[in-house]
């Protein structure tokens, strides 16, 4: 068998999930490629895509959740989105590759490519898909491709994904794939221990207002705060200014893991694959600045089930904070409650569930 998976980056967590799934059959000695689905449609259409994506989540995120409740429209109606429009364009590049390698399965952990072998499929192409959600929801449009089997983050979430007219039959309710190696420690940070550290994490692309944060933080609890700025360059210069010996500032790292492990409390935005990370790893988490849409759904369903402490605003961040490194007994219960929900072997499971049924 040889398998590709498909994601493209449209933010982090994406790829990140679908490096953690190419991994995790590296592991098992089944052979399988990751590829950016934008670098096979080339520049200019990828560019359009890509674009109207990004456009959707500056500043606040208002375009965004429109675009988003557009979406959940489109999916309550039945009609045809553009956005499986747009990338059924590039079906024909993408069958060209998957022919030229070979490929007996492709495993999607993003909408877009989906949409595209999905339109191959019903030209009568032969190929298998499983589609991989990486949110704690079903993402509008989501409804619009035709995977053989569909991985999804939890058991209570099925019937939201019924609703929306995906088949019960083809739901696999295993968890978000996170590797075996993520789980294992690379190398010793050497972080201080006289006082707490705080590890603040805004996702690859660095969105929220985390300079006002991070000076609030400061100014109001006595610990270490690690920033991590994924790819904000402009975030990390702002930041770097600050004249502070408990601030330590960094860009993008290879080592998330390690950060999260040595770190007593983490911060971050409901992204449904970093959510996902620092529960296999049973760390305090509080989530903060949700882009409007389908982060807030994440953020739900980890305060519904006790796994985080939602804040929304500087101040309930500040209250949120203090609160989980005070109370050893809410830590404990967090913990307890993210090893009960949250499935550390999704990626194992998932390897298994394609050996057994995919021929």
């Amino acid at each position: 068998m040889k398998v590709l998976v498909l994601s493209c980056s449209t933010g982090g967590g994406h790829n990140s999930c679908a490096k953690y799934i190419k991994n995790e059959f590296d592991l098992n000695k089944i052979e399988c490629d990751f590829v950016d689905y934008f670098s096979i449609l080339g520049d200019k259409l990828s560019r359009r895509i890509e674009k109207i994506y990004l456009k959707t989540t500056k500043g606040k995120g208002n375009v965004f959740k429109g675009v988003y409740k557009l979406g959940e429209t489109y999916s309550k109606v039945g009609l045809i989105s553009p956005v499986y429009e747009l990338n059924k364009l590039g079906k024909n590049k993408v069958l060209d590759y998957i022919k030229k390698n070979n490929y007996d399965l492709v495993i999607c952990p993003h909408l877009f490519p989906s949409m595209a072998i999905t339109s191959l499929k019903k030209n009568g192409f032969k190929i298998n898909l499983i589609n991989v959600a990486t949110d704690y929801t079903n993402i509008p449009f989501w409804n619009e491709t035709k995977p053989d089997y569909f991985v999804i983050p939890h058991e209570s979430l099925k019937n939201e994904f019924i609703k929306k007219r995906i088949d019960e039959k083809i739901l696999v309710p295993i968890g978000i794939p996170v590797s075996t190696d993520f789980k294992e420690k690379k190398k010793n940070l050497l972080l201080k221990k006289d006082k707490p550290n705080i590890l603040v994490t805004s996702g690859s692309m660095g969105f929220g207002n985390l300079n006002k944060l991070v000076r609030k933080i400061l100014d109001n609890i006595d610990a270490y705060v690690i920033v991590i700025c994924g790819n904000n360059k402009n975030l990390l210069k702002k930041l770097s200014k600050i004249k502070n010996s408990n601030l330590i500032v960094k860009g993008f790292v290879h080592n998330m893991n390690d950060y999260i492990k040595e770190c007593d409390v983490v911060l971050t935005k409901p992204g449904g694959l970093t959510s996902t990370e620092v529960a296999v790893l049973n760390k305090p988490m509080v989530h903060i600045m949700p882009i409007p849409g389908v982060e807030n759904y994440n953020a739900k369903f980890f305060n519904d089930n006790n796994l985080s402490l939602v804040s929304n605003t500087i101040d309930e961040i500040i209250e949120n904070t203090k609160r989980l490194l005070e109370d050893k007994k809410l830590q404990k219960e967090m913990i307890k409650n993210q090893s009960k929900i949250i499935n550390k072997n999704a990626a194992e499971d998932l390897v298994k569930f394609v050996k057994d049924n995919i021929k």
